[in-house]
């Protein structure tokens, strides 16, 4: 198969990087791709969200699957231009992404397929939105209904701070369109852990779990980011809880979508929170998670060009796969600044010696070629991910590899699973 990857960050690089493993794949092909993507598929110069070109570029290169990595592309529609024009694709049509692209939309799902989820609220008027929180008790969680780049979410510590989280969205619009919804939903308490499911054909493949720590600073301070850091397995998840969020969750929230319309193909992404009733759904993602793809992939043993191009219809059979004992854990390398305002354009050293260590693989997330050179080029930069074990041994990989490299103002935690969930 000729398999086109759409997006140019550390997931796409691991998707690209597993892809280019599998025997089933002849050639990887990614746009825009990044400098790391570079080394393990051929790039092309398309704006993923353009569905036009995306659909033109596929029948260029004679491409079999296209595997759609970030949200963007999605809610543009490029899933559905590819469905229509015969290309077979991996990744939910715009009308199957809104289980992420709106969060009311995804409650709505969730309490007709009675998966378990925090109780809400869903409505456009300021008033009614001020009443609606007599219903919940304080830590009042407030979130914008759509797409807001990670800064829709507000955990509200008392009353008088989430009258103010409304007032922004819905009087001042913070958020534009986008928080011209809000959902008000009851505070789950317990861990979180993701879980991921590969979709399609009627059937939903549930995969592996992994824990991520979206705070920018040690012991989960600071500001929130896209992901500073994984580990997999998490010793607090079990066959068992997997089974029953494969049927509870991922199957009920498949036939409620078929019986909507919008059949889902790609992968649904679970965020879980393990809490004293079982595991609820906070939220859905309709793509692999960053940086949670740069833990999974590693310790995935089959043919994924395989599994997703099944998914997708391209072919019969999905392979066998299994998933590796071994633990691994990345660390996200960002600018300095991130995720506020951060520099670009600063030289890269140390990748080739990080990358030679043992047990140890570096993906990129935010980098370019500027001549000889590799330099920073976004906002997360790279995750570092090592294999052990253990934990303990894979977090050791990571680091060690972490260690190897540097750029001005490079910005790191240093606590990724010190402490696994159990």
């Amino acid at each position: 198969m000729r398999v086109l990857v759409l997006g140019g960050g550390g997931r796409e690089h691991a998707l690209c990087w597993a892809l280019e493993r599998s025997a089933s794949v002849d050639a990887v092909l990614c746009t825009p791709g990044n400098a790391g993507i570079s080394e393990v598929a051929e790039l092309r110069a398309v704006d993923p969200t353009d569905a036009d070109a995306v659909v033109a570029l596929a029948r260029d290169e004679r491409c079999n699957l296209v595997v759609v990595g970030p949200e963007a592309p999605l809610v543009a529609g490029v899933a559905d231009a590819l469905g229509a024009a015969g290309v077979p694709v991996f990744g939910p049509t715009a009308a199957a992404a809104r289980i992420e692209g709106s969060k009311s939309f995804a409650k709505d799902v969730m309490a007709a397929a009675c998966v378990p989820t925090g109780a809400y609220w869903s409505g456009t008027d300021a008033a009614a939105a001020r009443r609606a929180l007599d219903r919940f008790t304080a830590p009042y969680v407030v979130k914008a209904d759509g797409l807001a780049a990670g800064k829709g979410v507000r955990i509200c510590a008392d009353r008088a701070e989430a009258e103010a989280a409304v007032d922004a969205a819905l009087v001042d619009g913070a958020f534009g369109e986008a928080g011209a919804r809000l959902v008000i939903e009851e505070f789950l308490h317990g861990p979180e852990i993701s879980v991921f499911a590969v979709c399609g054909q009627g059937s939903a493949h549930p995969l592996a779990e992994a824990q991520d720590f979206k705070r920018a600073l040690d012991g989960d301070e600071g500001l929130n980011t896209g992901g500073m850091g994984a580990y997999s397995p998490v010793p607090a998840w079990s066959q068992e809880l997997l089974a029953e969020v494969g049927e509870d969750v991922f199957g009920a929230t498949l036939a409620e979508l078929d019986r909507r319309g919008c059949p889902y193909t790609g992968v649904l992404y679970a965020g879980l929170v393990l809490t004293a009733e079982g595991p609820k759904v906070l939220e859905f993602n309709a793509r692999f998670g960053d940086p949670e793809t740069q833990v999974l992939l590693p310790r995935f043993e089959g043919d994924l060009g395989l599994l997703l191009a099944a998914c997708a219809g391209a072919v019969d059979s999905p392979g066998r796969w299994a998933w590796s004992p071994r633990a691994c854990v990345t660390v996200v390398l960002a600018s300095g600044g991130y995720p506020g305002t951060y520099e670009t354009g600063k030289p890269i050293t140390g990748l080739e010696e990080a990358a030679a260590l043992p047990d140890t693989l570096v993906f990129h997330a935010g980098t370019r070629r500027d001549g000889d050179d590799v330099v920073t080029a976004g906002g997360r930069v790279l995750a570092v991910s090592g294999l052990g074990d253990t934990i303990d041994r894979a977090r050791a990989a990571a680091y060690a590899g972490a260690d190897a490299i540097g750029f001005d103002g490079l910005h790191r935690r240093n606590d990724i699973a010190a402490n696994p969930t159990r």
